[in-house]
């Protein structure tokens, strides 16, 4: 979840409106810097996400017609709008935009001592159609052509560039889901120098394994060769599962191997069924082989397997501001 302030608890804190400062719903700036300082000494590094890629569509707290225009961060008309999303897109070609960002990239290296940045939603920044209605087969055709925003991999390398130049030994990862073949290039060799790219697929792929192929129809080779499809040389974050798998409909992986046994068939005090002992080596194994050739780094859960076994969401416009679902 990212950490900028933002006013729509709903978008997890994605539809940023204050962009220097730390969310007030998970407490004050020195309760950060306290966190920070705590895991240094424990020799932990605080990676953040960063949002870079759009903004809130408020107008009166956020920075969405900031001068009164439709085009002083974003583009005018249609072109600075997020349809899926709902939010304002950046005009990266614009020595006031880069400024803003860029002076956000350092306050929180310099104020704050963070290592490193997750940056948000890379797809959107690479191209101008965002990755809206876009499927992306490999075809470099489809990474360098007209639809391909310069200006945002301009912004993406200047990011890139500052950081090291504050913290060289700053961490750097991108959510791209296009597959971008320069994103983790060196600057100097024309790429946009970030260290990591989040294996996004790998995700999906287990999902697509869990919901509608039994497990013993499971490709070791297919999987084997998903796993460890990637160019040489780019570091990947490899992940079994994320926050995505768990809100909005879908579920987390223990829930799709425990079902309804997972309310009443977990306790120690009595033998384990069928189906949880099955679940329980099933989800064993898929971190496994995950942590084992999905990447260079491992993304671990965000600890919500067990606790909110079901799928999560919060009241908002499409369910009818229901709490049903959020109180899980």
């Amino acid at each position: 979840m990212a950490i900028q302030e933002h006013s729509y608890y709903a978008s997890f804190g994605y539809h940023v409106t204050g962009f220097f400062g730390i969310s007030s719903r998970s407490g004050s700036p020195d309760d950060f810097k306290y966190l920070v300082n705590k895991a240094h000494s424990l020799g932990l590094k605080i990676v953040i996400d960063l949002v870079h890629s759009h903004a809130s569509n408020n107008m009166n707290d956020g920075v969405k017609d900031f001068d009164g225009s439709d085009h002083c961060f974003s583009h005018g008309g249609t072109r600075g709008y997020h349809s899926d999303w709902d939010s304002m897109l950046f005009d990266y070609s614009k020595y006031e935009v880069k400024r803003f960002l860029l002076a956000n990239l350092a306050w929180f290296l310099d104020e704050y001592k963070v290592d490193g940045y997750r940056f948000d939603a890379v797809t959107s920044i690479l191209y101008q159609h965002h990755g809206i209605g876009t499927s992306f087969s490999g075809n470099y055709a489809e990474y360098f052509g007209l639809n391909t925003d310069l200006d945002g991999i301009v912004y993406l390398m200047l990011a890139n560039t500052l950081i090291r130049e504050i913290n060289p030994d700053a961490i750097t990862i991108a959510e791209d889901v296009s597959g971008q073949p320069t994103l983790c290039r060196e600057i100097k060799d024309g790429g946009m120098g970030f260290d990591y790219r989040l294996s996004m697929f790998m995700p999906d792929m287990w999902i697509k394994l869990l919901d509608g192929c039994p497990d013993e129809n499971w490709n070791m080779g297919h999987i084997t060769h998903s796993l460890t499809n990637r160019r040489w040389k780019e570091k990947v974050v490899g992940y079994a599962e994320s926050h995505d798998q768990a809100i909005v409909g879908d579920k987390t992986h223990s829930m799709w191997l425990f079902d309804a046994d997972i309310y009443t068939g977990m306790s120690r005090l009595f033998e384990a069924t069928l189906r949880v002992s099955r679940g329980m080596a099933l989800h064993k194994m898929i971190r496994l082989v995950s942590q084992s050739l999905g990447g260079e780094a491992y993304l671990n859960f965000m600890g919500n397997e067990f606790g909110h076994p079901e799928w999560i969401d919060f009241p908002r416009e499409g369910n009818g501001d229901s709490y049903d679902y959020c109180r899980r």
